[in-house]
């Protein structure tokens, strides 16, 4: 069995042992490293090579800063930020920086696992509350949107936010109430417009929206 591992860093003892614990439960996770700062989070990126870091950003010496440097010495490393911070700048900041995920704490653990298997495989992943505010100001103008984003109709906007949610075709065809061959037609439209070939390709063209913003 394949395992993805894992470096949890986070200042508080209990939490951290609490993400390993249920991640450890539903399997196909091995926790490699754990530490409470930003010095550790470096420490981690370089010693261990994780294939994920879970990194909270209000550590000492800052989550973002520890991104920041882990992605300048090492830019394939995978980060996801795990925190309580709903802020839009925060956000913005850890994708600016190069983070593949940001996931607000309080999450089911099931939840966080579905989360790390899409970052792992080469997706982007938010929190889905986060990506729905994000995406829908976006979407309608706001701060900068870009032309091409705007091009996207009601429905496939919707469908582009559950994309940036991490769900599959199968899955935002339950949630819009749609046919898994209608969802792959607004996909197609989607990469069209966007003028991108892929699911990848698309995140990131939301990504550098955000960025732009």
């Amino acid at each position: 069995m394949t395992y993805i591992r894992v470096a949890i860093v986070d200042d508080h003892p209990i939490f951290r042992e609490g993400v390993a614990r249920c991640l450890g439960e539903i399997g196909g996770f091995a926790i490699v490293g754990e530490g409470n700062c930003h010095n550790d989070a470096v420490l981690l990126a370089e010693r261990v090579a994780p294939d994920i870091m879970l990194i909270d950003i209000s550590m000492p010496g800052g989550g973002l800063d520890a991104v920041a440097t882990i992605l300048t010495r090492r830019p394939e490393q995978k980060i996801v930020l795990l925190t309580v911070s709903e802020c839009r700048a925060n956000l913005a900041l850890a994708l600016k920086y190069g983070a593949k995920g940001y996931i607000l704490k309080g999450v089911g653990a099931r939840t966080l696992a579905g989360a790390l298997r899409v970052v792992q495989a080469g997706e982007i992943y938010l929190s889905p509350s986060l990506s729905a505010r994000m995406v829908t100001s976006l979407l309608l103008g706001e701060n900068g949107a870009t032309p091409r984003i705007q091009k996207l109709s009601k429905r496939e906007q919707e469908v582009l936010r559950l994309v940036a949610d991490g769900l599959s075709n199968k899955h935002i065809g339950r949630k819009l109430g749609l046919h898994e061959k209608t969802v792959k037609h607004h996909m197609t439209r989607i990469f069209a417009k966007l003028e991108v070939r892929n699911r990848t390709e698309a995140a990131m063209v939301l990504r550098d929206t955000i960025q732009a913003a």
